[in-house]
């Protein structure tokens, strides 16, 4: 059995909307004791959405920490604590591509960075698609585009597709599909 580090102390550095960063202090399996900062999160749920023709829904949307706009799948933190990664997925699909999902098959999850945060982002992938209307929240500046899902798996071999979860989640669909 493999043994655990040891919380020793904690404190709250900052809390705020999406993250609350943490200092703790930890006695590693080796027995070294150190200080780690630590960013918690709720988590959130990313979709690949699939049309009936084979395209993935896409969002470009502007990421400020990253310094520009990332083609990624749809995707948004979990609610309050409690919402579920299923119904996360439903609500964040909706809100940031106006479609809804008949069928959401679950794909397992990431650790985002686990060198530093707890967060985990459980991938979907979504058939059955039916459109209604996007709400987005006045934080989020993207727009839709439908990519050939063939096209998307290039582009994440290109490097033209550089975020972790849309990496993750669109070639997991592809598997989930083959296998």
């Amino acid at each position: 059995m493999t043994k655990e580090a040891e919380l020793l102390a904690s404190s709250r550095i900052y809390g705020g909307r999406v993250v609350d960063l943490r200092l703790e202090r930890v006695r590693l399996p080796n027995g070294a004791e150190t200080e780690l900062e630590v960013v918690r999160h709720t988590g959130a749920s990313a979709i690949v959405p699939l049309t009936e023709g084979g395209d993935v829904l896409m969002v470009r949307q502007y990421r400020h920490a990253a310094g520009g706009w990332l083609l990624e799948i749809p995707a948004g933190t979990l609610e309050g604590g409690t919402e579920s990664p299923e119904a996360c997925a439903h609500r964040e699909l909706a809100e940031e591509t106006g479609f809804r999902a008949g069928r959401l098959t679950p794909l397992g999850w990431i650790w985002t960075t686990p060198g530093f945060t707890d967060e985990r982002i459980w991938l979907f992938l979504a058939t059955e698609l039916e459109r209604g209307e996007a709400s987005l929240e006045p934080d989020e500046a993207l727009t839709v585009e439908r990519v050939p899902l063939d096209a998307a798996i290039e582009r994440v071999h290109s490097g033209e597709i550089r975020d972790a979860k849309s990496i993750c989640g669109l070639l997991r669909a592809v598997y989930r599909m083959e296998g």
